[in-house]
C-alpha cells in the first residue's frame, strides 16, 4: 500500500488468500470478495486504487 507507506500512515496488512478466517472477515466487512479492504473508524472502502483511498482518507479526516 504505496499511498500509505507514502504519508506514513501505520497499517496491518493481512493475507486473505493465505487466511481463510481473514478472507470471510473481509466479505463481511465488505460485501464483496475483492481486494484491497480498509477498515478505519468502522468505515470500510473496499477495491480501491490510490486516488480512491486518498478521497477516503481526506472524508475521514473531515469527519473528525
Amino acid at each position: 500500500m504505496r499511498w500509505l507507506d507514502d504519508h506514513d500512515i501505520a497499517y496491518e496488512k493481512i493475507d486473505v488468500i493465505a487466511d481463510e478466517a481473514a478472507f470471510d472477515e473481509m466479505v463481511r466487512l465488505s460485501g464483496q470478495e475483492l481486494a484491497p479492504v480498509i477498515e478505519v473508524e468502522e468505515k470500510v472502502l473496499a477495491d480501491f486504487g490510490p486516488e480512491e483511498l486518498a478521497k477516503f482518507w481526506d472524508k475521514l479526516k473531515t469527519t473528525d
